[in-house]
């Protein structure tokens, strides 16, 4: 097994643009490679032929010269003394026109009986073990040449006949040329190749690089989408990728890619559009419906306050107008904020004491919810942000409320307050039963209710109106929710007091 770091698919390159290189590299290396050893073998194949010819051409010359001793005290035969000729009895090992390591020995009835090598000095002797030995008699006299290893001298190529006196005569030639040359030509072709890949892969990385330019274009201007705000708003996508040669991949992917972008930008126009005429809507109808239910509302309380008696039936109904006339105005009221808040309108800027706003937000929750128990955890400093006082109240107001009515009587709810050097944290924590699993992705979403609405239950506008105020005072709200716990986030960033003075 592979470890982990060292896996066939970690170990190769990860972007195109290096596999591209890498491959040319290595089909350049493995081409390189079997030119190198074509040469190679074709040029032993050259040097031993010409080696063979060479045994050819010699003859059994130097192993018949072996046939007599030279004298008493040299065993085997041996070159003749310095500058005298062999002489007619062929007592001396003949040397003339051999090349120097020249191998020759005698074998009669399967027994090597002399042999001698070629050397610029007067001794022809040699060693031979008896795997020599073996290895020589084991070569057929059909008077082709074979190879063979020699303890002492190395590889030969070597060839057999028969003598005029029925033994073998063995001649041999070195292969040790073939072997420097053949590795002097490795050498140099390392060295070539070597350099020759260096520079291929240097302008097969520039040649790729520059052939991929259309296509880190089409990079970039993805990248430069995804970083727009999608979401919401009126989006401008950035300029279309100029590659778009339908005779090119690449061109053929830009041009798809343009076509795609198109498609996208004119989907959010629309969609851009139909929020518009939405959010233009809700405002209106928010404005329209203000003075028809502040009308209702004031009918029915003048119709309870009339001095003549009323029946129970009728001040009952009229309560209940009265009632829902009210939460419908709270209804409205919330909708106008959230229009006003998606147009983009600016919200006041001035220094906010944060400190005494959540003092009045818990004391105002205490007496809605006595049954809850409500914690404070604030810092010895006063807490300072700028922003709208009237909306950041609201902000608090409604994080309370919704962990009072979510949460049954005898919960602990916890407002945790804090201030950092970059931003200031509004924490609301309650021990209730936490928020379904089905409501946390959407709990920040207009109109999102849950399952079974306590009957103080607003329209599902509390918690929009939290994260809409936090993001027009360019912060963020956030919930963390399981049985037992849940936890609201609102942060918000903080200014120092010199820039909220000069803002306000």
């Amino acid at each position: 097994m592979w470890p982990r770091t060292l896996r066939p698919r970690a170990l190769l390159p990860r972007t195109l643009r290096a596999r591209l290189t890498c491959g040319l590299v290595v089909l350049l290396a493995v081409s390189c490679a079997a030119v190198g050893i074509a040469a190679v073998v074709g040029l032993r194949s050259f040097l031993t032929g010409q080696l063979d010819r060479q045994l050819a051409a010699a003859g059994g010359r130097f192993p018949a010269s072996l046939e007599h001793p030279a004298g008493p005290d040299q065993p085997g035969g041996s070159a003749h003394p310095a500058g005298k000729e062999p002489d007619a009895d062929n007592l001396y090992a003949d040397t003339r026109r051999q090349a120097p390591g020249t191998f020759g020995a005698r074998l009669l009835d399967g027994e090597v009986t002399a042999a001698g090598v070629v050397r610029s000095g007067a001794d022809t002797s040699v060693r031979l073990t008896a795997g020599d030995r073996s290895a020589i008699a084991a070569i057929p006299a059909d008077g082709h040449c074979h190879g063979l290893e020699l303890s002492a001298l190395g590889d030969y190529r070597v060839t057999a006949m028969p003598g005029d006196d029925g033994d073998v005569l063995v001649t041999g030639m070195s292969l040790r040329s073939v072997r420097d040359a053949a590795q002097r030509l490795i050498v140099i072709e390392a060295a070539v190749f070597g350099g020759a890949l260096v520079v291929a892969g240097a302008a097969g990385a520039f040649w790729v690089r520059w052939s991929l330019r259309p296509l880190s274009r089409v990079a970039s201007t993805a990248a430069a989408v995804t970083a727009l705000p999608l979401d919401s708003g009126e989006v401008v996508l950035p300029d279309r990728v100029p590659d778009t040669d339908p005779g090119t991949e690449v061109g053929r992917v830009g041009a798809a890619f343009n076509r795609m972008l198109g498609h996208v930008e004119s989907a959010l126009g629309k969609r851009h559009a139909s929020e518009e005429r939405l959010r233009s809507f809700a405002a209106d109808a928010s404005h329209e419906l203000r003075t028809p239910v502040a009308s209702i509302r004031g009918h029915a309380e003048l119709a309870l306050r009339h001095p003549e008696p009323v029946p129970e039936g009728v001040a009952r109904s009229l309560a209940r107008i009265a009632a829902e006339s009210a939460r419908m105005g709270g209804m409205v009221d919330d909708l106008m904020l959230l229009a006003r808040l998606d147009a983009g309108r600016p919200l006041a800027r001035e220094p906010v004491d944060l400190t005494r706003l959540v003092l009045d937000v818990v004391d105002d929750a205490r007496a809605a919810g006595p049954g809850h128990r409500w914690n404070l955890d604030l810092p010895e400093e006063p807490v300072t942000v700028t922003g709208d006082a009237h909306r950041l109240h609201q902000l608090a107001a409604n994080l309370l409320a919704n962990a009072r009515v979510h949460t049954p009587s005898g919960t602990r709810v916890t407002v945790r307050l804090r201030q950092s050097r970059d931003a200031t944290t509004l924490v609301v924590h309650d021990d209730g039963p936490g928020i379904p699993e089905q409501l946390r992705a959407t709990v920040f979403q207009r109109f999102t209710r849950a399952p079974q609405r306590h009957p103080q239950s607003g329209a599902g506008l509390g918690l929009s109106i939290v994260t809409a105020v936090a993001a027009a005072h360019d912060g963020a709200a956030d919930v963390a929710s399981r049985p037992g716990a849940t936890t609201f986030t609102v942060t918000l960033p903080r200014e120092s007091g010199e820039a909220a003075s000069d803002t306000a």
